[in-house]
């Protein structure tokens, strides 16, 4: 069965590394599924955007249209963006069939101590416009699939939440039930790589 897990919630929360290792482990499980995230459908399907409400929910339009093709041929999507307005969320759930939306939620200070990049700074000292959860609102989900509260619990504990989650609806077999293949993060590193050399991909 194919199926989109949207994880949506602040920068910094924990949506990139929770998507990526539920993504490593939906392909370890030899099924089709592409991971979609924020960064990169920015650099290749946005770049022309803003920060707008107008320009996000377009971007979230985009990345949307684009699950609901992938799971029309049986591929299932994982997506990582922030997608801070609700009505943009509700959109995707009537256009996607099999919609699993993660809320990553996690306290804006909490988020702000782990930003390395330093953009809550920068946001606060006004050198970034529309920063959601600083000058632009984050509207909570309110009635998200599963909500993972990654203050309280760590990685192997969220992605092992939204593993289970999967297999009780049955929409990914458990580790008994299928046939294991060795893609690894060594393999989505080296396809990234190449990306980035190509300029398709920021470099890290």
């Amino acid at each position: 069965m194919s199926f989109t897990l949207w994880f949506t919630g602040l920068s910094g929360a924990g949506k990139t590394t929770l998507s990526r290792q539920v993504y490593l482990e939906i392909r370890r499980r030899s099924l089709l599924a592409e991971l979609l995230d924020g960064d990169l459908i920015r650099v290749n399907f946005s770049q022309e955007l803003t920060f707008s409400k107008r320009d996000r929910d377009i971007n979230v339009r985009r990345i949307g249209f684009v699950s609901h093709l992938l799971n029309k041929n049986n591929v299932i999507s994982v997506v990582a963006a922030i997608t801070p307005y609700e009505t943009a969320r509700r959109q995707n759930r009537a256009l996607i069939e099999n919609y699993i939306e993660v809320f990553v939620n996690c306290p804006l200070q909490v988020c702000e101590e782990r930003d390395v990049k330093g953009l809550y700074a920068k946001a606060r000292a006004g050198r970034i416009e529309n920063f959601t959860g600083v000058s632009d609102p984050y509207e909570p989900p309110t009635r998200p699939d599963i909500e993972l509260h990654t203050d309280q619990a760590n990685v192997t504990q969220c992605v092992r939440r939204v593993l289970s989650h999967l297999e009780e609806r049955e929409m990914l077999p458990t580790v008994d039930n299928c046939t294991r293949c060795d893609y690894s993060i060594q393999d989505e590193e080296a396809w990234r790589q190449r990306l980035a050399k190509l300029g398709y991909a920021k470099t890290r």
